[in-house]
């Protein structure tokens, strides 16, 4: 490594460090790799060093880093208008509704444009009280909705914990199906669904009248890819049809692709009155966000006025990023290839289960999925527990380190690693990468009593 390169990449990382903040991090001792470009599944950093990018970035880059044809449509776009007020129109907003519409296949017809997932959910709140005239959301615990104050009060995820004595009001959590280590001690295959008892239980202890939404993950992310068991979601639907409750969908992570379907709502066969989403919407190189609703809800509003507004709604530029990225899902076939190569890496991690006995569990739907690391697969003790102490964290962060090592980039948060590739990845990628994943494993084998 040259000492011009070197200084170059340490006046960068510097220059971030003493001049910007970074998200859920202590700031001292931090030590980010500089990227330089990306192409593909693949990142570079300054020195020419590859990363293969088996997270997506933050589950966000469906499509793969450096695809020219989002940039091109971009400037295209700036070369007409860059912004008009949302009162305005263009004809790529009109043309992204529309192609929406077509996606949902019609069932959810109108889309209000928000600027990122938070806002996509905060708004999506907002208009079922509007609409229901009731005040309560019921929402689990394992799921991480956004980081504005109504979203992440809604989410469970303990990132809200710092902040929670402003939380806000009138959200109720529940329990999550998770089946690994299931609250009621069920086994998935014979238990009696007592998770969706349990969340029709709240509903009438809350009051079914005073509930306006209830608010679900597509497919879990981030709080460990914590898969329902087959019909849970139809059930959750069938409780809000019964008791006039409307079905947010947040699909910010799960929606495009990302499951083999173009929502994984899709996946299980549910529509919800609302599909609140972002991430892959464009692929990550634009910051955009959307809420789609109901033909049913929308014609509420034809009378009535919608108190939802964002100086960034329906931004042309974000518009023309996701029409194009919409087009390139479907030219290179991409949500197609995701649901192959999910299968592939389901078929992958089960050889390396046998390989690693710190491997507790494989939770994946499509190309969203993560490794569980536990020190004893009887008794499931996690490699670190949930919300776990930087203390608490030694084994985890030196596996992430040896992935980093190793030239993997992606997400390691508590006793999981994420394996979630762009929807590009190709088979001898995925090879490549497990692979990766396969060597780091080796240190949390070492640990397994």
């Amino acid at each position: 490594m040259s000492l011009k390169l070197l200084s170059e990449t340490q006046e960068i990382v510097q220059d971030n460090l003493d001049h910007t903040l970074f998200s859920w991090s202590k700031q001292k001792g931090l030590n980010p790799i500089a990227f330089k470009r990306g192409e593909g599944v693949y990142l570079y950093d300054y020195e020419g060093k590859r990363y293969i990018d088996f997270s997506s970035g933050l589950m966000n880059v469906n499509i793969g880093h450096g695809d020219q044809r989002v940039t091109d449509a971009v400037v295209r776009q700036m070369q007409e208008v860059s912004y008009v007020t949302p009162g305005c129109v263009t004809k790529v907003r009109g043309e992204l509704g529309k192609k929406l519409a077509e996606i949902t296949n019609g069932h959810l017809t109108k889309t209000l444009f928000t600027v990122c997932g938070a806002t996509a959910i905060e708004n999506a709140i907002k208009l079922a009280r509007l609409y229901t005239g009731r005040h309560k959301i019921i929402a689990r615990y394992r799921a991480f909705h956004g980081s504005s104050y109504g979203a992440m009060t809604a989410g469970g995820d303990p990132r809200k914990l710092a902040s929670d004595s402003q939380q806000a009001p009138n959200m109720v959590h529940i329990e999550d199906p998770y089946c690994y280590r299931c609250p009621w001690g069920q086994e998935v295959n014979s238990c009696k669904r007592l998770c969706v008892e349990h969340i029709e239980r709240v509903v009438e202890f809350e009051g079914p009248e005073n509930i306006a939404a209830i608010l679900m993950e597509g497919e879990s992310g981030s709080s460990g890819c914590i898969k329902y068991p087959p019909g849970y979601l139809q059930s959750v639907r069938d409780i809000c049809d019964k008791y006039g409750i409307l079905l947010i969908a947040d699909e910010v992570m799960s929606g495009f692709g990302r499951t083999g379907k173009w929502f994984a709502c899709d996946v299980h066969g549910v529509v919800p009155d609302m599909i609140a989403t972002a991430k892959g919407l464009t692929a990550g190189y634009i910051p955009f966000g959307a809420l789609m609703v109901s033909e049913k809800i929308a014609k509420h509003f034809d009378d009535h006025v919608l108190w939802l507004g964002l100086t960034y709604s329906a931004h042309p530029v974000g518009c023309a990023a996701a029409l194009e990225v919409l087009k390139i899902y479907e030219d290179d076939n991409m949500i197609e290839n995701a649901a192959t190569m999910g299968k592939y890496i389901d078929h992958c991690v089960e050889g390396l289960k046998q390989k690693h006995p710190s491997i507790g569990d494989f939770r994946n739907t499509g190309l969203l999925g993560c490794i569980e690391l536990v020190k004893n697969r009887q008794t499931k003790e996690p490699m670190a527990p949930f919300n776990a102490k930087p203390d608490e964290m030694m084994i985890m962060n030196k596996v992430a380190a040896k992935l980093k090592d190793l030239g993997m980039y992606t997400f390691v948060r508590w006793n999981y690693v994420f394996i979630a590739p762009p929807l590009c990845i190709t088979r001898e990628q995925v090879d490549e990468g497990l692979a990766i994943i396969s060597e780091a494993l080796r240190i949390a084998d070492e640990y397994v009593n």
